[in-house]
């Protein structure tokens, strides 16, 4: 979904910020769709870039990795830009502020995609995480396992609302923001730079 989202507006040989992009999955994914992008990719973990580097094989070619936040990626400017599964890590101004440097280094009308936690204002937290556990479950993780990702969720992800999620993006310079993903706890927007 993400890579069609940024295809809409990424010419064929663009240039798209990947941040979080540890493991190389999403990057792996989005170099076989387009295989005249070449991506940025920043995430702070060494151990989790050398994976993505196994991971795409003949393809980290056309990867320039970063070891870092968003402060350490290069300035751009980029075509687009995707953060999957990484601002629910983030307290609301460490969010703000690294939504703000993405912003910062697109292009203008370049998409940003973004996918995470996000649980809806005054609704049962325990609940829906515990949805998302019996998710997990359900795909062959194991019960205990997924019974300790709803206390680490709870006691380590600071998770915003919806509205608390697409505030912050216009915040930071996004317009036409749309919801295009809801599932459980995971929530997808799209916005594009100001």
């Amino acid at each position: 979904m993400a890579g069609v989202l940024l295809a809409e507006c990424v010419s064929p040989s663009g240039r798209v910020l990947v941040l979080g992009a540890g493991g190389g999955l999403e990057l792996n994914a989005f170099l076989e769709m387009q295989p005249g992008w070449h991506f940025d990719g920043i995430d702070p973990s060494a151990e989790m870039l050398n994976q993505a580097r196994v991971t795409l094989g003949d393809h980290s070619q056309r990867v320039s990795f970063t070891q870092g936040y968003i402060d350490d990626a290069p300035d751009g400017p980029f075509d687009g830009a995707t953060c999957l599964l990484t601002l629910h890590f983030l307290p609301q101004d460490e969010r703000l502020h690294t939504l703000q440097q993405i912003a910062r280094r697109l292009r203008s009308g370049a998409p940003l995609v973004v996918m995470h936690h996000s649980v809806p204002e005054g609704a049962d937290r325990d609940m829906w995480l515990r949805r998302n556990a019996a998710m997990m479950i359900s795909h062959g993780m194991p019960r205990q396992q997924a019974a300790q990702s709803v206390e680490t969720f709870n006691t380590r992800l600071p998770i915003l609302a919806p509205q608390q999620d697409q505030a912050l993006l216009a915040a930071a310079g996004f317009t036409d923001i749309q919801l295009f993903y809801a599932a459980f706890t995971f929530k997808g927007w799209v916005g594009y730079r100001s």
